[in-house]
This record gives C-alpha cells, sequence and structure tokens, in this order.
C-alpha cells in the first residue's frame, strides 16, 4: 500500500460539501421557506413545525447511524442510499400543488440529508490518512462555501423565469451531480459484516451523558452554545421570510443579500481563527456573540433596505465564527481521552437547537399573526433576548475558561 494520499478520493470527499451546501442553502434558507409562507400562503409556524419535526427525526437516529457507522465500517452505501432518497423528495417539491404535499417531501429530504452526515463525517479519519485531518476538513468546509453561492447563482435563471418552483429540480440534480464523485471514489477501507448492536449505541449515549455531569464548566458551555445555536439556526432558516415580508426585498435582492452573507462568512473564518490563535477563545467567543447582538439589533430596528444591508456581513462574520470558536473551546476543556465524547454532546447539543429555535419562530409569528410585518420584528426580538442572555450566561462562565489557552 502506498504511503501517499488518495487525492482523488479526498477532492471527492471535499466535493460533496460542495453538493450538500447547495441543497442547504437553496432549499432549507431561501427557497422553501418562501414556498410555504409566499407561494402557498402557510403560516410560518408549517416550515417551522416541519424543520423542527425532521430534526428530532434525525436527532433520534444518529445514535442509531453511528452504530451502523462505528461497528459496520460501511459508510458509502448509507450515505449514497439517504442522499439519493433526498435529491428525489427534493425534486418532488416543486411539482407538488398541494402545500401539506410539498411539506412532508421537504421533511423526508431534509431528514436523509441531515442524516446522510453521519457517514459523510465519518469518512473524514479514512479519506485523510496520511494526510491532516484539519487540512483536509478544511477543504470540504471551503468548498461548502462555494457550493453555497454557486447554488444560487446557478438556480437563479430557472426561478427568475419559472418562479419559486423551478428552484428543487435543478438544486437536486445539482445535489447528485456533485456528490457522484464521493459515491464511487470514496470506498469504506474495512467493511464488517452488517451486524449492530442498536441496545449499544444507546447506551454509550447515556454513558457519555451520565459520565460528563462531573465536568460542570465544560457543559455549562455546550448549554450557552446551544443557546446562540438556536439564534444562528433559526436565522439561517427564516431570513429570507423575514427579507421579503418586512424589508421588501425581492427574491433576487434575497439572493444577493444570501451571496454578501456567505462571502462574510469565509472571511469571518478566517479572522476569528486568526483571533482564537492570538487572543485565545474568550476574546474570540466574545466577538462572536457582540457580532450577533450587533446584527439582531440592526434588524429589529432595520426600517428599510439600507440598513438591512449591513446585517448580512455582521451575521455572516458570525456565523463563520462560531463554530471556528466553540470546537476549540470544547477541546481545551475536554479530557484528551474524552474528546470524542464530548464532541457527541456538543453535536446532539446543535441539533437540539435545529429543533428548538424554529419552533420559537413559528410560535411567537402565530402569537402575533395579526399584527402585519410587527410579529417577525417579535420573532427576531425573541432571538435578541436569547442573545443577551448566552451573553450574560457566557460573562459568568468565562472566569472558569483557562485564560492562557492558545491555539498556536
Amino acid at each position: 500500500m502506498t504511503d501517499r494520499p488518495d487525492r482523488l478520493a479526498i477532492a471527492s470527499w471535499s466535493l460533496y460539501d460542495f453538493a450538500n451546501t447547495i441543497f442547504s442553502m437553496n432549499v432549507i434558507s431561501l427557497y422553501f421557506a418562501l414556498w410555504v409562507t409566499v407561494d402557498h400562503g402557510g403560516q410560518d409556524i408549517f416550515y417551522s413545525a416541519a424543520l423542527s419535526g425532521s430534526m428530532f427525526a434525525v436527532a433520534i437516529s444518529v445514535p442509531l447511524f453511528g452504530a451502523i457507522s462505528d461497528q459496520t465500517g460501511r459508510r458509502r452505501g448509507p450515505l449514497t442510499l439517504l442522499t439519493i432518497i433526498s435529491v428525489i423528495a427534493t425534486a418532488l417539491i416543486g411539482q407538488a400543488s398541494q402545500l401539506w404535499a410539498g411539506i412532508c417531501l421537504f421533511v423526508i429530504a431534509n431528514y436523509c440529508y441531515q442524516s446522510a452526515l453521519v457517514f459523510y463525517n465519518g469518512m473524514l479519519p479514512a479519506v485523510s490518512r496520511h494526510s491532516n485531518v484539519g487540512m483536509v476538513s478544511g477543504y470540504g468546509v471551503a468548498l461548502g462555501y462555494m457550493g453555497s453561492i454557486a447554488g444560487l447563482l446557478l438556480v437563479k435563471p430557472f426561478v427568475e423565469t419559472g418562479g419559486r418552483p423551478a428552484a428543487f429540480l435543478p438544486t437536486a440534480l445539482m445535489f447528485l451531480i456533485f456528490a457522484l464523485p464521493c459515491f464511487f471514489f470514496v470506498k469504506d477501507p474495512d467493511p464488517k459484516p452488517f451486524r449492530i448492536d442498536t441496545g449499544k449505541a444507546f447506551r454509550t449515549l447515556k454513558n457519555t451523558l451520565v459520565n460528563a455531569a462531573q465536568y460542570h464548566v465544560l457543559l455549562k458551555f455546550i448549554g450557552i452554545h446551544f443557546l446562540i445555536l438556536d439564534v444562528v439556526n433559526t436565522v439561517i432558516a427564516f431570513i429570507a421570510v423575514y427579507a421579503n415580508k418586512v424589508i421588501g426585498f425581492t427574491d433576487s435582492q434575497i439572493t444577493t443579500f444570501l451571496i454578501l452573507s456567505t462571502t462574510f462568512a469565509m472571511l469571518g473564518s478566517w479572522l476569528i481563527g486568526q483571533q482564537v490563535k492570538y487572543k485565545g477563545t474568550v476574546p474570540s467567543y466574545w466577538t462572536v456573540l457582540c457580532l450577533w447582538l450587533a446584527a439582531l439589533t440592526l434588524i429589529v430596528v432595520s426600517p428599510g433596505e439600507s440598513l438591512f444591508w449591513v446585517v448580512g456581513p455582521l451575521a455572516g462574520m458570525g456565523m463563520g465564527g462560531v463554530w471556528v470558536v466553540s470546537r476549540t473551546i470544547v477541546v481545551e476543556l475536554s479530557p484528551p481521552e474524552k474528546v470524542g465524547e464530548f464532541f457527541g454532546i456538543y453535536g446532539l447539543a446543535g441539533k437540539m437547537a435545529s429543533i428548538v429555535g424554529p419552533l420559537i419562530w413559528g410560535s411567537v409569528v402565530w402569537l402575533f399573526q395579526d399584527t402585519q410585518t410587527l410579529k417577525y420584528r417579535a420573532a427576531i426580538f425573541s432571538l435578541l433576548l436569547i442573545t443577551i442572555i448566552t451573553l450574560i450566561l457566557f460573562g459568568r462562565l468565562q472566569k472558569h475558561i483557562p485564560a492562557h489557552s492558545k491555539i498556536r
């Protein structure tokens, strides 16, 4: 066996990140939310329930899929199957004439998209063999941002000629096309017979949670991070609806806004990564929280388009930085032998945030449903309050985070 890295496998694995972010941006962040609330006149709570329900199903499935991934070593097959189901469901959304049919298809598409990530992430150690894991992961992240922008630009002409329903088929095709290299060129290095102990998977999760109770500072940080992820995930899902219904942006303006945000997310990842390296994690996490505080404040008070354009860069940099810093803090606070366990809890917190945040948004909009645009400002204000609470809690916790922690 050669000691040289398999560059084709690395490129193919990274390209899957390019593929799935096309789905994430076009479907979750932009067109499906508007398809529900504008094209079909559905209430925000319908999209909130669909998004949260599919994420709840994912959260329940993660231990099972993790067991399949780890105990059998088979990742390519499940990844391929889940991706193809997601692609088919996405393509059919644009053909659905009934709101509830589209929502059901979205639930299937998002569930499969999110679940496939368990197997995709599990491929990383084998793919990066003889290479730097962080570097290979970085290739995927970089291509992911590029995929977000490419997906928006490539689908835009279809939407301009055929309306929002025309976005789903080309999005599905691009998701499939750019995922194909991963299906063919990233192989399972040591597949085992397909026998899994599902009880062991759930017992392991339970033991991890029980044993983690003694690491109070880390668990408190994960709780704080859960709050800010509530904000981040909800903004990702509903910013297009807010821009359309409150600010009056057209689809073309929303596309430009999202491209601007994504560009600054790339910049934010790098800049805040540098801050983590030279200043440490605590000041860097403060930077992230303050960026979100500023962005949400501007959204709430913005009377029109001019001020709202500033939100994109601020939220983008906050979005790019939030995972850079949080992952580093988890590494710093975890015992070396338990890093994997705590990243499991960290990932679970992210899944739960994808359930709770959208439900908060949908519930607030539903409670204020007779107030026209005020209901959306109230929803953003609820996220602003969560951010303020996060700032207060992190201020109390920061003295317990090692001040000397810098990744050099």
